[in-house]
């Protein structure tokens, strides 16, 4: 009995283990049903992209932080204390006995041992000195203020600049993502209607194949009508088995566009009509300044435009104030928090830093910032033709896909009608399998192609509103 009880007791606490590592292991499955916007929203503050683009704006405001500190004063502080174990020894000319002996001399004083006048000697040679304390110990506050500096003048000038382009690049990015994001949604949507419709098909030649059944017993239909049935139910199943493939692909890569984990949960509640993608579609008149790679653009010219003005001031002198305050004190003992003087040290200076000649390298820089100005005013010409192609381009696009919209959407509707009257021949003895074969044939391609058509109405529109900057 007791290792019966072991046994289970090893076998519950096994189980126990098994569980609690499988309930820590599961990740954390989150669900949304997002509608287009409510994705572009998620993405714009998950995606990578987005994320670093928004840390380029946090670092540009620390570099402008750095301008800033150029223009403000630095004070720093400094104690300092020195041993001198051997005050170093220097020889200096004998001071001390051209004064002893100009007294003796001035005085008559005789020698004591040949009784003759004391002269003054030739030479007195030198005398070994030590000057110093054995420690020395300075406390200092000093202060230094460029009062004028031409390119940090400038960049002072093109820090809202500086801003303006990290954030429109912000802006640019979550534009391109935001793009994709309407083709990927948009090209799920437009899935999911296609599966729909596979659905309905299959659904109709089950209810087909059930009627052929029926037929073939009672003698008005062959085996050879079932086995054609049979064969295009399979080919349905078939493309239904690859569109569900492809849509659960698609998801896959919206949720690593968004920055979504692949394991959450989501679902599109939008949906795509052609009452909403003919919604005011085109315009008259757009302006490049709508756009916001041009604005992008715009921005990264004026910086270019500070570029050179900072190199011309280069050759404008420096002016920068000093001050300086210190306390000395010096003992032939360490004892500098007891009695003793301490000496005050100040001192108050401006310094003009003139260039005069530096190899004609400032004059480099100016007209490599002159050159590299006028190709961004180059790139800007051709930036504005080239947005005038495009807007031309999906102008053209997007008529030529709403009009097929039209025509798919008759010729959708004329299939369907063939295919009906079709079915309703063979029911009643009048018709073949065959007619219905083609017909399913030419329905199926029909409703394929009207699919296709909205979503290329809808690629149209988006690449439409993209160029005139009204995405």
């Amino acid at each position: 009995m007791k290792q019966q009880f072991l046994k289970k007791s090893m076998f519950c606490m096994v189980l126990l283990v098994f569980f609690g590592a499988t309930a820590q292991t599961t990740p954390t499955v989150n669900k949304y049903a997002f509608s287009v916007q409510q994705a572009v929203d998620y993405a714009s503050k998950n995606n990578v992209q987005v994320k670093n683009a928004l840390l380029n704006l946090k670092n540009q405001e620390q570099v402008n932080k750095e301008i800033t500190a150029a223009a403000l004063p630095t004070v720093s502080g400094n104690i300092s204390s020195v041993y001198n174990p051997n005050i170093a020894v220097q020889n200096i000319p004998d001071f001390i006995s051209p004064a002893t002996y100009g007294v003796l001399v001035n005085e008559g004083v005789r020698n004591g041992n040949t009784g003759q006048p004391i002269m003054m000697p030739a030479s007195f040679g030198s005398i070994a000195a030590q000057f110093g304390t054995k420690y020395n110990t300075t406390a200092a506050v000093s202060l230094q203020q460029l009062l004028f500096d031409g390119q940090v003048f400038i960049g002072l000038q093109a820090r809202k600049t500086s801003i303006d382009f990290q954030t429109k690049n912000v802006e640019v990015t979550e534009e391109a993502i935001k793009t994709n994001i309407y083709k990927i949604y948009y090209q799920l949507v437009v899935g999911k209607t296609q599966l729909r419709i596979v659905d309905a098909n299959i659904t109709r030649l089950e209810k087909l194949l059930v009627d052929t059944k029926a037929m073939f017993q009672s003698g008005f239909a062959e085996k050879l009508d079932i086995n054609k049935i049979n064969v295009q139910l399979a080919n349905l199943k078939t493309q239904k088995a690859s569109t569900e493939n492809a849509i659960a692909v698609g998801y896959l890569g919206l949720k690593v566009l968004m920055g979504m984990p692949v394991q959450d949960s989501l679902v599109l509640t939008d949906d795509i009509t052609e009452d909403q993608i003919k919604a005011g579609v085109l315009v008259d008149a757009y302006q490049y300044s709508d756009r916001k790679d041009y604005q992008y653009a715009e921005l990264g010219k004026k910086l270019s435009e500070y570029n050179v003005r900072r190199y011309k001031l280069s050759y404008l002198p420096t002016v920068a104030l000093s001050g300086n305050y210190a306390k000395n004190a010096q003992r032939n003992k360490f004892d500098f928090f007891g009695n003793g003087d301490w000496f005050t040290v100040s001192s108050v200076g401006l310094n003009i830093s003139v260039p005069i000649f530096s190899g004609f390298a400032k004059d480099a820089r100016v007209k490599q910032a002159q050159i590299s100005l006028a190709q961004t005013n180059n790139t800007l010409a051709n930036f504005k033709n080239q947005i005038d192609y495009e807007v031309s381009q999906a102008s053209m696009n997007l008529k030529v896909a709403l009009a097929a919209i039209d025509d798919q959407r008759q010729n959708k509707e004329l299939a369907e009608t063939v295919y009906d009257q079709t079915i309703k021949k063979f029911q009643a003895g009048v018709g073949s399998n065959t007619e219905i074969t083609a017909a399913q044939t030419d329905k199926t391609t029909a409703e394929s192609n009207y699919i296709n058509a909205l979503y290329n109405a809808i690629i149209a529109k988006i690449d439409y509103q993209k160029a005139i900057g009204k995405l």
